[in-house]
């Protein structure tokens, strides 16, 4: 039997969105050109409100003016799904994976963010739930993580966000995912306790591992940084080379 693929879990702390975005843009092409394995970047957002492809106005309850007051970002989106917040205490995972080692199959791919993310919450002693139709991971009637992916040939990009000890009164200022009838929920709310981000790494980085079938590598930001650099000068040197 053969050992299982790598993937490369990188913990970057806190970064802006547009930083973030930015370097999900050059994983995207290194991925697609083989310079890197599967990655799973880990990070949080300073506030922000994300407006996803199939978002609807009414669903933004806050106007720009009142989300500007109030230091939160809005970005309009390449990913699937509706409108959601991003912002501290909440665990936020991009995956950059390629989809065409795992059949093209995306609706797939969305269950085993779920199943990483139940397993992940298992550890804490919770009970996550799929529900049918609505893409993401519940606690009851109430969802504690978002998933929307978006996918560019074949490699998937944007992801999850799991709320740990996030102020879920953020989130009175959209309609979560577009979903009014479910509220949103936080593992320090289930738990009782406060619940540090730190705490959530190791448990998703392993359940979404778990998930994919791979094992989890641990990777420093810097190492992640220096295989970009290599990646874009190969590609303009007109060749391509794999980490070794």
């Amino acid at each position: 039997m053969s050992d299982p693929a790598e993937l490369w879990v990188v913990w970057l702390g806190r970064v802006a969105y547009d930083a973030a975005h930015s370097l999900q843009e050059r994983l995207l092409v290194a991925r697609r050109g083989g310079a890197v394995p599967d990655t799973l970047l880990l990070l949080e957002h300073p506030p922000v409100v994300t407006l996803g492809r199939s978002s609807r106005a009414e669903h933004l309850l806050a106007d720009p003016g009142e989300l500007l007051r109030r230091g939160i970002a809005l970005r309009s989106i390449g990913r699937g799904g509706d409108v959601t917040f991003h912002g501290p205490g909440q665990l936020v995972g991009y995956p950059i994976v390629d989809l065409m080692a795992r059949g093209r199959d995306v609706h797939r791919f969305l269950r085993d963010l779920e199943g990483g993310l139940i397993h992940a919450l298992a550890t804490f002693g919770l009970s996550g739930q799929r529900v049918p139709g609505a893409t993401g991971v519940w606690l009851g009637d109430e969802k504690v993580a978002a998933i929307g992916v978006g996918v560019r040939r074949w490699v998937t990009y944007h992801g999850f966000a799991l709320n740990a000890s996030v102020d879920l009164s953020y989130f009175r200022l959209i309609v979560p995912c577009g979903i009014a009838d479910r509220g949103v929920t936080s593992l320090a709310r289930a738990l009782g306790r406060a619940v540090s981000i730190e705490e959530t790494l190791r448990p998703v980085a392993e359940g979404i591992a778990a998930a994919f079938g791979a094992q989890v590598r641990w990777v420093e930001a810097g190492q992640l940084e220096r295989a970009l650099a290599e990646a874009h000068g190969s590609a303009a040197c007109g060749t391509r080379n794999s980490p070794g």
